[in-house]
Formats: structure tokens, sequence, C-alpha cells
């Protein structure tokens, strides 16, 4: 597996290309803020063509590009159903202070094809097979995907459910506690831990790490442990 990766714009979210080898066809994962250029770059330099967008969440600083690279390349955006309304709409996932950043306005518009992605679909794409996690708790429609390589090893492009020493916040509109604990618990603590994560933001780690020195995750393989009270 060829994956090219870069962070993109003012809050440096990470954008992904991912393809079987060079020379081969590709899916995009979360073009963000002045993601065009860069992404351009990397199609030329691995003679890639891109077939679609993988989208983690809504968010802008993840989804930002997703139009003028979709359309410009004719391919479809995939994201999960309870945060499609943020591409149009992106400050209903902002908090006021965030809002204020971009004056309160913020346009931006669906790709020409949209599709929806379910929990626990297998998406069998550019040569690759991802399955997607629902992973609610940064946003309501939050998704991880995973891959287990041919060459040994697994792969995780996590979004912003999980970084290296942290977690995703939960105190913009859409995000939920209670949701994320869960996800940590159910869904990143049972995956082995040679897993690695790619995240949203940050340098990647493994789960193995994590499970280890995470604060956020230390403990919550317990039942009765509450789980952490807010993420970053």
């Amino acid at each position: 597996m060829l994956v090219v990766g870069f962070p993109t714009g003012a809050f440096q979210a990470n954008c992904y290309l991912v393809a079987a080898g060079e020379g081969e066809p590709c899916v995009i994962v979360d073009p963000g803020q002045d993601a065009e250029e860069p992404i351009s770059e990397a199609l030329r330099k691995h003679r890639l063509t891109p077939v679609a967008a993988l989208l983690t969440h809504g968010h802008f600083d993840h989804v930002f590009s997703v139009t003028p690279v979709c359309d410009g390349n004719d391919i479809p955006a995939w994201i999960h159903p309870d945060d499609r309304s943020l591409l149009s709409d992106p400050l209903k996932g902002l908090g006021r202070e965030s809002a204020a950043f971009f004056g309160g306005r913020l346009e931006m518009r669906e790709p020409a094809e949209v599709r929806e992605l379910s929990d626990g679909a297998d998406l069998d794409i550019a040569g690759l097979r991802l399955t997607v996690d629902h992973t609610p708790g940064h946003t309501m429609g939050s998704v991880v995907f995973r891959s287990e390589l041919d060459e040994g090893g697994r792969v995780m492009f996590a979004g912003d459910t999980l970084f290296a020493g942290s977690i995703g916040r939960t105190d913009l509109p859409g995000g939920n506690m209670r949701a994320m604990t869960e996800t940590l618990r159910t869904r990143m603590l049972p995956l082995p831990d040679d897993t690695v994560v790619l995240p949203g933001h940050g340098p990647s780690t493994t789960i193995g790490r994590e499970r280890a020195t995470n604060p956020f995750l230390l403990g919550l393989d317990d039942p009765r442990t509450a789980g952490p009270t807010r993420g970053l």
C-alpha cells in the first residue's frame, strides 16, 4: 500500500492519498483546507488517478476542498449520513468562537455526487479493501477506515477519533463525550496493538502505544470506568 500524507490549512488537518502502489488508482482521505494544490502535486509525482474522496467526518478543516477535488476529477465523495449536512452548512459543526473566526460566514456546497457510508461496510475501491467503522463522539457521523495490508500489518485512517496521546474534542455541536467513550471502548481498544493509526491531526501512532500511554484510554477496558470527561 502506498500512503502519501500531508497537513493542510490553518488547522493542519492531515490529508492522505492511498493506493495499491505507484501509478495506480487512489482514494483521497479528507481533502481539507488548501488541499487542492498539494493533492495535484502528489497525483503527478506518484502517477496516481483519483477514484473517490473518503471523509472521516464533516468538519470543514477535513472537507473544505472536497467539492473542487471531486467535481474537478469527476469522482464521488463518501461520507456518513449523520455528517452529510455539514458539506453544505459547515457552520453547523462549529462553535460560536470558531464561527467568529470566519466572520460568521463559511460557504460550501456538496460535490455533484455524494455516497453515504454505513457501519461495517467493506469498500472495494482503487484496488483496496477498506472497512468502515462508525465512531461517533467527535461528530455524530465520524468514521474510521481500516485495512489489512497484503504485506502484513494493519492501518487505520482515524480522522479526529484518536490521536497520538489524545482524542478528538467533543465540545463542538454534534460532539458527545458519552458516545466517544463508547467508541473508544468498543471500537478502538479491541484493535490489535500493531494497528498503525494515521490520525486527522498530528503524527502517526499505533493502537498498542495508545493503549499503554494515552491518558484518555487508560482504564477504559474496565467497563466500570466512566471514561474521560472531554477530548482535545
